[in-house]
């Protein structure tokens, strides 16, 4: 079977709902992976052969985005679709002028994060048993 070249595109929130319940967090129920501002969000997929692999969220406020809930099926995960999918976000924030992209980190997750020029802050919390790192990325506009 050949294989086709992952394609990137934007989805529906509703889209994302069965990666982010089975990757993220697969004890709790599903509504639990639900964003109360999900519809004001722009929702990319990454597709390999047409199935829906890697998903991220992306939330505009004040010239800044968020990424948030940024998963990969685990048979996919190691492949490098996410680092496409992210290296995606970063130019089409990048391009859009946004003077910053930042995240909520898992801690053990940050190192995957700095590779791609991700600073760790001093803000930190616990959720579900879980510790974050708020982590930022600065773009310098040569305007």
């Amino acid at each position: 079977m050949k294989s086709s070249i992952p394609e990137i595109k934007q989805i529906k929130a509703s889209e994302t709902l069965d990666i982010r319940h089975k990757v993220m967090w697969p004890d709790k129920p599903r509504a639990y992976v639900e964003l109360p501002n999900d519809a004001n969000g722009k929702h990319f997929g990454l597709f390999v052969n047409g199935e829906l692999t890697s998903i991220i969220s992306l939330f505009v406020e004040h010239n800044e985005v968020q990424f948030r809930k940024f998963a990969t099926i685990i048979k996919f995960q190691g492949l490098g679709y996410g680092t496409m999918l992210l290296e995606s976000i970063i130019d089409v924030v990048k391009n859009d002028g946004i003077k910053m992209l930042w995240c909520n980190a898992r801690v053990e997750k940050s190192n995957f994060y700095e590779r791609f020029g991700f600073k760790l802050t001093d803000k930190t919390y616990e959720k579900g048993g879980i510790e974050f790192v708020i982590m930022e990325k600065t773009f310098v506009s040569f305007c």
